[in-house]
């Protein structure tokens, strides 16, 4: 568990990491490079929870090797099934990342919302619908590694 108080706001305590894959934690399929260790130590402190549409068929190959639980959904309504997922592991006690149409929702019914915009882009409604916004997937965990940095990001 990861508990941050936020100066001026509430105090997070956050015990799931809900994150989708492709254009999150992977370019074109693949997990993007340096990654693995930072869910490694992430998993440490979070049960991490990889919610995906698997667009290139590789997500399960690419994170077998990690302490994460990885949910391959079927076709249609993404969006609302990656909601549920959050909504069923506490979504007052998650953190999710994404970055695609199919992540809004995720996004906003997490206690902790942060959309990445890594090089496949971000959907301006994920933007919107998000707490934080990060440059890359490495820099949004590393916030969970470092919670002072959502701290000063958050306060009031």
């Amino acid at each position: 568990m990861i508990e941050i108080d936020i100066p001026g706001g509430a105090t997070l305590r956050l015990s799931h990491l809900v994150a989708d894959y492709n254009g999150t934690l992977a370019c074109d399929g693949r997990l993007i490079g340096g990654l693995a260790e930072l869910i490694r130590r992430v998993s440490a402190v979070l049960k991490v929870h990889v919610v995906t549409a698997d667009t290139f068929g590789q997500a399960a190959e690419q994170l077998e090797a990690l302490p994460v639980t990885v949910t391959i959904l079927p076709a249609g309504a993404q969006d609302e099934q990656k909601a549920q997922r959050v909504r069923e592991l506490g979504a007052d006690e998650a953190v999710s990342l994404g970055n695609g149409r199919n992540d809004v929702m995720m996004l906003g019914e997490a206690r902790l919302g942060i959309c990445i915009i890594e090089s496949e882009g971000a959907c301006s409604q994920a933007l919107v619908a998000a707490n934080v916004v990060c440059r890359s997937a490495s820099e949004a965990l590393g916030l969970l590694l470092n919670p002072k940095r959502l701290m000063a990001t958050l306060r009031t």
